[in-house]
């Protein structure tokens, strides 16, 4: 396969100007606060972009396009899903948690907050959340290197494993050089690179096959059950899907850009910048995956790649039916949400790494240089392990994320949601709701006779845990109670 000079002037472009953001963002880094939550310095766009940049990685592009191209409509189920978990989180988590993490000893990590937040001084919280970050975040950082993988792959024609490490190189380099603030500044230029490609390319794969009516009339020919919401759905696979939104409370990487922000008050602004850029980027993806079946049933000769894996659906109408400059600015857009998300993962994970294990366990007076040197250095570690967890070329973006999506949801999902809205949750009852969660996910993925995603009996198992055990224990001490009460009222007053 020849390589596109243009695409590989654009791709090259553009990675240089993140690498730049990066450079930038390590003169603004004075100390660890800097390095994980950019001083809790950033505005309502910054905050609502890279939120929804740091959500919506390769799968956007990839798996969601992809399982809609092979399904039919009826995945878009996943979409809703999405979109009513992503406001509730925003809704209810986000100004709060704001308010909650500054009043609980300025806390920088979320296992930072719930040590915090419930006087766990035997520290057991921070160390069994951390745990959970590091397995189910390594897993989902496999996804964004694949889904790299993929990218380069299909434009540059390179193997697999030569592709991997050139979809990783770039965002493991901005993110060791400049942390949060070079995540953040990055997912916002980031976002709106995917917003633009995914306007354009559905509306001209509409013109490309006709118009709407001719695209449907082709789709119902292939299969009429493509355009049936319901098809095939029983109540549990609508469920399943719909369940995709509870993820939403217990994403660490989600969550931290809701403490990072300015203030509580610029949470209601972002809430709505960041829920038009989801339902259009969204809505974008769904078309892609809709539209390019009736593409591909016209153009059977240029369907091959598609057909052997329906998740480079987006990269094949980009090489087919643009111009090789304005491809590659919209390949670059897959570039955009697998580094906006990796980046920001990898970051959760080294703070994860850093804050919660090397400094409370190892050496509990490290200085705020060596904080930041040994965070970098986590960046490299926990990048290393999702490249080998990402050789296998079987490996598919939607089926890793799924995986460590309902991980998060269900260990943290409930905690998250309890520990900011229920003044009686105690210690105990955090841990056993993160604690059975986490475990469910995993025996419900290997084990569960019902095809029903591992997410919801994991959301459920984990919110009975916490109200049940809060419940028999001993009621949480004044002064937790008091800073409840307080951060609540600074919430409230708006």
């Amino acid at each position: 396969m020849s390589v596109s000079i243009p695409m590989l002037i654009t791709f090259i472009i553009y990675i240089l100007g993140m690498i730049s953001i990066g450079f930038v963002a390590y003169r603004s880094t004075k100390n660890f606060d800097d390095y994980i939550l950019g001083g809790r310095s950033l505005g309502s766009m910054v905050t609502a972009l890279s939120a929804g940049a740091s959500d919506m990685s390769g799968w956007l592009l990839m798996g969601l396009p992809g399982t809609i191209f092979i399904s039919g409509i009826a995945e878009s189920w996943i979409a809703i899903g999405l979109i009513i978990g992503a406001w509730l989180n925003w809704k209810i988590v986000a100004g709060r948690l704001r308010v909650q993490t500054e009043h609980y000893n300025n806390a920088l990590t979320l296992p930072d907050f719930f040590t915090n937040r419930f006087e766990d001084k035997s520290k057991v919280l921070s160390i069994i959340s951390a745990l959970v970050i590091l397995i189910f975040f390594t897993i989902y950082c496999a996804s964004g290197v694949v889904a790299g993988a993929r990218l380069f792959e299909s434009t540059f024609g390179l193997d697999y494993q030569t592709a991997l490490w050139a979809g990783a190189a770039v965002t493991i380099l901005y993110t060791f050089i400049g942390g949060f603030l070079a995540v953040s500044w990055t997912d916002t230029v980031q976002a709106s690179l995917m917003i633009f490609a995914l306007i354009l390319t559905p509306i001209i794969v509409i013109i490309a096959v006709g118009g709407i009516s001719d695209a449907l009339t082709v789709i119902k020919a292939k299969n009429i059950e493509n355009v049936n919401m319901f098809k095939a759905f029983s109540f549990l696979a609508i469920i399943s899907s719909l369940g995709w939104g509870l993820g939403y409370f217990g994403q660490p990487h989600i969550l931290v850009r809701f403490m990072a922000s300015h203030s509580h008050r610029s949470v209601l602004t972002a809430r709505r910048i960041s829920m038009t850029w989801m339902i259009l980027c969204l809505a974008g993806a769904v078309a892609v995956g809709f539209f390019g079946i009736a593409y591909f049933q016209n153009h059977p000769n240029q369907s091959l790649n598609v057909s052997q894996n329906g998740e480079r659906v987006f990269i094949e109408l980009a090489l087919t039916l643009f111009n090789p400059w304005i491809a590659g600015i919209l390949l670059s857009a897959i570039l955009a949400a697998v580094m906006s998300t990796l980046s920001c993962q990898l970051l959760v994970c080294s703070s994860a790494l850093t804050e919660d294990l090397y400094k409370q366990f190892l050496h509990k007076n490290a200085s705020q240089k060596e904080l930041v040197w040994v965070g970098r250095l986590m960046v490299l570690l926990v990048a290393l392990i999702a490249i080998k967890i990402a050789y296998n070329p079987e490996n598919r973006v939607l089926g890793l994320v799924s995986y460590a999506w309902a991980g998060f949801g269900a260990a943290f999902g409930p905690v998250v949601l309890f520990s900011v809205c229920w003044q009686r949750m105690t210690r105990n009852g955090a841990l056993a709701g993160m604690v059975i969660g986490a475990i469910t996910v995993l025996i419900w993925k290997n084990y569960a006779w019902i095809n029903l995603y591992e997410i919801i009996p994991g959301f459920i198992g984990s919110s009975i845990a916490i109200i049940l055990v809060s419940l028999i224990d001993r009621a949480p001490s004044e002064i937790i109670q008091q800073r409840f009460t307080k951060a609540e009222a600074e919430y409230l007053t708006k």
